[in-house]
């Protein structure tokens, strides 16, 4: 595996890092190295930029809107991104549905999906974990009975990131209840202002609204919504997921966060000297750099298979549980560097102050890392499945 960039790539490298320098505004850049939450607004208008330069859906293929990049290059640019303090900012369309619609949907689905995606002129809420089936998915019990040209979805959907601002939602349901119960599972789409669903807020450890339970009572959906087969949405969720943990790894971002961690070291003063001089904060930013080292090869080990024309297999679980591991050591060490500026201020309830204003609740929030997009305890039996056990062979 060569890890050297060609000379095409580091002029690429070079044309990304200055759009990035000149695009991003301010606000966001600040929003991203504090750790605040991105709003709405926020996250359409920066969307629609990346759009208007056509570097949006970087993984899509070039006929529906992809700037026909190679896996190096992708990663080229997520780096240049994170470098530049950039937000992700993208919509679960984008990420997760995109791809599926491409592999998956029938030409009427992707002519009518995709290039709102891109626009953002819709969002996409994810309807996957239940009450009672978060880890275990395929024990979700969200059922849709065929009724004529309908499905009637009954049924709760919980943890759902965005439902408030969602105008749609992709949305494992039961449809069958015989044989093992991942075959009775399909893949549809719902508009979010059918009769029959409701949105109750959840508000998390950070304070914020992002979280969501979702019920559905009655909800009628055309049978023309479905994507894939009846049947098929274990499969077109397994797919799925790979993407999603494979972006969840979040490598570029935590460069960029450990990049931030050593300035703010090296300006923040202890007993008046800086930080970083202290042996034991360098020795823990030094573990967390040779773990994000590691997580770094093994994603440059997707790329190489990508490249190769491989999907992506039982490594995006490894990234996912190494990666969100690097997370939570970071927001670790913001909240141990910012010491009293993180403190709560109870009586305005209102959190710390300057750099470290969102410490506290990004520290409080990444404890989910490790669980969302698949827990940790479910990657490690996929890679015991995949890897140990011989499966992937």
């Amino acid at each position: 595996m060569d890890i050297n960039f060609s000379p095409q790539d580091l002029e690429f490298q070079r044309e990304v890092r200055a759009w990035f320098q000149a695009n991003t505004p301010e606000a966001l850049k600040r929003k991203v190295v504090t750790g605040e939450m991105l709003q709405k607004d926020d996250i359409v208008n920066w969307q629609r930029k990346l759009d208007d330069r056509g570097w949006l859906v970087t993984g899509w293929p070039k006929e529906y809107g992809g700037p026909g990049w190679t896996p190096t290059q992708r990663y080229i640019y997520d780096l240049e991104r994170a470098a530049a303090n950039a937000p992700v900012g993208l919509s679960m369309g984008v990420i997760m549905l995109g791809p599926v619609l491409i592999a998956f949907g029938t030409p009427e689905q992707k002519a009518q999906y995709l290039p709102r995606i891109r626009r953002c002129e819709d969002w996409w809420c994810q309807g996957y974990s239940e009450p009672g089936a978060g880890s275990d998915l395929a024990s979700l019990k969200t059922a849709a009975v065929s009724d004529g040209d309908d499905y009637v979805i009954n049924g709760s959907k919980i943890w759902t990131t965005y439902a408030h601002w969602a105008t749609h939602m992709f949305c494992l349901v039961r449809t069958a209840n015989t044989g093992k119960k991942q075959e009775g599972i399909s893949f549809l789409l719902i508009e979010m202002d059918r009769p029959g669903i409701e949105v109750r807020p959840i508000v998390s450890i950070d304070g914020e609204h992002h979280l969501n339970q979702v019920f559905f009572t009655d909800v009628r959906v055309p049978k023309s919504n479905l994507v894939g087969r009846e049947g098929q949405g274990w499969d077109i969720a397994k797919y799925l997921l790979t993407h999603e943990r494979t972006s969840i790894a979040g490598v570029a971002d935590s460069k960029a966060h450990l990049a931030n961690l050593r300035a703010a070291a090296s300006e923040r003063r202890s007993g008046g000297r800086p930080a970083i001089e202290d042996p034991a904060l360098r020795l823990k930013i030094a573990r967390a750099e040779i773990d994000l080292m590691a997580l770094e090869y093994t994603n440059f080990r997707v790329l190489a298979a990508t490249a190769a024309g491989k999907a992506p297999g039982p490594e995006s679980s490894l990234l996912k549980s190494m990666g969100t591991a690097v997370q939570q050591t970071l927001s670790e060490l913001d909240v141990e560097l910012a010491a009293e500026l993180a403190w709560p201020w109870h009586d305005k309830g209102e959190f710390g102050q300057g750099r470290f204003a969102h410490a506290m609740p990004r520290y409080g929030f990444s404890r989910a890392a490790t669980i969302y997009g698949g827990s940790d305890e479910v990657q490690k039996n996929v890679l015991a499945k995949m890897l140990l056990a011989g499966g992937a062979h």
